[in-house]
């Protein structure tokens, strides 16, 4: 309502000045009737708090929608009146909106594109660096060793940057069904196997029972225990020789546990692992570091209804449990 007085303050102000000086008028041409003069002014005020009243009731809506803005695109559609200033914001916003969808169509066509580049591309540099993974068996050793290593760090930056892409509309790449973990975890071992040997760090899995089934992405979810066991084994190289992978249940919650016993991290960067391309302490020793990985398993667990925990101590290792709460455990159902 302050803005509806604000509008009407010039109005109130001149009706005041003119009837003071019709008063005045009166008075100096000698009409000295006090009384009649106050009953005219009751009448100017009775008038003009019901004109101001009615004017506050009919453009309600078009006032508190100038006031308190829009909390959504949609509330844009919505009618403010029926007076001729109503209509006229109905009609710019109405065609404000159908400019703004516009426009986000037009954006999520540019994104989609380049997200079928992304992946495209990607999909396509993957290619050549399995033909010289293929070469590098040829050549004598330390040499293979060395190019394989590195066409691997490449494949693990592209699958970073694929996913990364991927994260913008990552509601509609979602595919929910019910995934094993142990088999999750399986594939995963298998598929670092030489990044394993690579680093002299190996996992040891312990399941609590078999046959422990979550509602998930298994794609996502092979992405999430991926990061979070190839961290583990690089923050453990030379420290270290295992990572251990753990699956049990805790108060109905299914729940994923990757242990190092490596370097740990630092207090100070703990609450800032996940922020976007924070490499902390750790970070700027080991510059292959982008800061991007837990930030993606960060947000990708949000996305998915999955609870990240971490606990961390320098120089004794770090924890990170993945939290699958009751109602995505399917054997406590």
């Amino acid at each position: 309502m302050k803005l509806f007085f604000r509008e009407h303050l010039l109005l109130i102000t001149l009706q005041l000045i003119q009837f003071s000086s019709i008063s005045l008028i009166l008075w100096l041409d000698g009409y000295h009737h006090f009384s009649a003069l106050l009953y005219a002014l009751f009448l100017s005020l009775f008038f003009l708090v019901l004109y101001l009243f009615y004017q506050a009731i009919t453009r309600h809506l078009f006032y508190k929608k100038l006031q308190n803005g829009l909390s959504s695109p949609d509330e844009a559609l919505e009618k403010t009146g029926s007076s001729p200033a109503a209509l006229a914001l109905d009609t710019l916003l109405k065609s404000q909106y159908q400019l703004y969808m516009a426009t986000l169509q037009q954006a999520e066509k540019r994104q989609e594109e380049q997200l079928e580049f992304m992946d495209r591309w990607v999909h396509q540099m993957k290619t050549p660096l399995s033909v010289i993974e293929l070469t590098a068996q040829n050549l004598d050793e330390p040499d293979s060793s060395n190019i394989r290593e590195e066409t691997e760090r490449m494949r693990h930056s592209l699958n970073t940057v694929l996913y990364n892409a991927r994260l913008r509309t990552i509601n509609q790449d979602f595919q929910i069904k019910p995934v094993a973990l142990a088999q999750t975890v399986q594939a995963v071992n298998s598929e670092n196997k030489r990044f394993y040997i690579r680093n002299r760090v190996y996992p040891r899995f312990r399941e609590q029972r078999p046959g422990i089934m979550v509602e998930s992405d298994e794609k996502w979810l092979v992405f999430i225990l991926e990061q979070l066991v190839q961290n583990a084994v690089k923050y453990s190289s030379g420290k270290s020789s295992s990572v251990e992978i753990s699956l049990y249940e805790r108060e109905g919650a299914a729940i994923l546990e990757i242990q190092d016993w490596g370097i740990g991290i630092p207090l100070e960067d703990r609450k800032r692992i996940f922020h976007k391309f924070f490499t902390g302490t750790n970070g700027r020793k080991y510059r292959e570091s982008t800061g991007m990985g837990l930030y993606l398993v960060h947000e990708v667990c949000h996305y998915l209804g999955h609870r990240l925990e971490v606990e961390s101590e320098v120089g004794k290792g770090s924890m990170f449990r993945l939290v699958f709460p009751p109602s995505q455990n399917l054997t406590s159902m």
